[in-house]
């Protein structure tokens, strides 16, 4: 079963190491070519994540240098990976090709320089978290205590996204952020968090914010990130299987994804430790779950709601 997945962490570690790791088949990585063949992974997004601490006027060129090493290594190297930079591309990806694109996790890097965002969106970037947990000039992160939302600036770089058919995407927003991206956003999405109500993170969505979203036609990609998954203990299949659960009765049977975040953390999920380990959660769905439902899960779902797409369903033509 094809596996697109919404959220890894691969350029960061690359930057990191000035770009002496494989993406091919080093054993550092959690996703690397030969992991994603083994998986089954079909569509791979990479984010562009900028360490808070990196100086102010470093952060737009580690951006570029991320990408750089996205379009050499992880592309240029491995000729079965293709670039997806619109979504008409991910219909063009042919047998024993693997799709990848660009995401960004933060806005750090632009400043308050919109034409930096615009460089980025040429580059291939489809969709883009106003921050990470700090705050920024757009937006108040979920680890800012001060829990504002967005500002003047962050309403501007959500209406570039609607403009550009870019997903705005919601996974580390403070709550009050969240509610603004909401009430502006027409591709709003969360790439990367799991429920509340099962594991009571900072990170994770109340059942207000999931209904919201689902009610927005957004989409919820779960994270396999344990702290994300459960409160106490090793953290299993089951467990993050227990959100997928719960977004389901919430009525988000048709928009609920994938969003690992492998390379971005640090404890695993037993059984689903790296890339080449994802049909491991898909035979587990498959026990609980119709088969179309996890086509759903697993990658139909994205599809069905990418911008777009999208479009066409509110015009209430026949989706593609």
């Amino acid at each position: 079963m094809n596996i697109i997945d919404l959220h890894c962490d691969v350029l960061a570690r690359m930057h990191k190491a000035e770009g002496n790791m494989s993406f091919k088949d080093s054993n550092e990585l959690d996703v690397t070519y030969e992991k994603l063949k083994q998986g089954g992974v079909h569509i791979q997004a990479f984010a562009i994540f900028i360490s808070p601490s990196l100086k102010s006027d470093q952060k737009f060129q580690a951006a570029l240098d991320q990408i750089h090493y996205f379009y050499t290594d992880v592309i240029g190297k491995n000729p079965n990976m293709k670039a997806l930079k619109t979504w008409s591309d991910f219909d063009q990806l042919q047998e024993g090709e693997i799709g990848a694109f660009l995401t960004l996790e933060g806005v750090d890097c632009i400043g308050n320089d919109m034409q930096k965002l615009s460089i980025l969106r040429e580059l291939g970037v489809l969709s883009i978290g106003l921050t990470w947990n700090n705050a920024n000039l757009a937006a108040d992160g979920v680890g800012e205590k001060r829990g504002a939302g967005l500002t003047s600036f962050g309403k501007e770089i959500i209406e570039f996204c609607n403009e550009n058919k870019i997903l705005s995407d919601v996974s580390h927003l403070s709550e009050k952020a969240f509610w603004d991206v909401m009430d502006l956003a027409h591709y709003p999405i969360a790439s990367h968090s799991n429920s509340k109500t099962i594991c009571n993170h900072r990170r994770n969505l109340t059942d207000e914010q999931a209904t919201h979203l689902f009610q927005k036609n957004g989409l919820i990609h779960v994270v396999y990130n344990p702290p994300f998954v459960i409160e106490k203990g090793d953290a299993s299949i089951s467990d993050l299987i227990a959100h997928i659960d719960h977004f389901c009765s919430l009525g988000g049977i048709r928009q609920i994804g994938l969003g690992s975040d492998f390379d971005g953390i640090s404890e695993k999920i037993i059984g689903l430790e790296d890339a080449s380990m994802q049909p491991a959660l898909i035979n587990e769905l498959l026990k609980k779950y119709s088969e179309d439902e996890v086509k759903g899960f697993a990658y139909k779902n994205f599809l069905d709601h990418r911008p777009g797409v999208m479009t066409l369903q509110h015009a209430g033509e026949e989706i593609c």
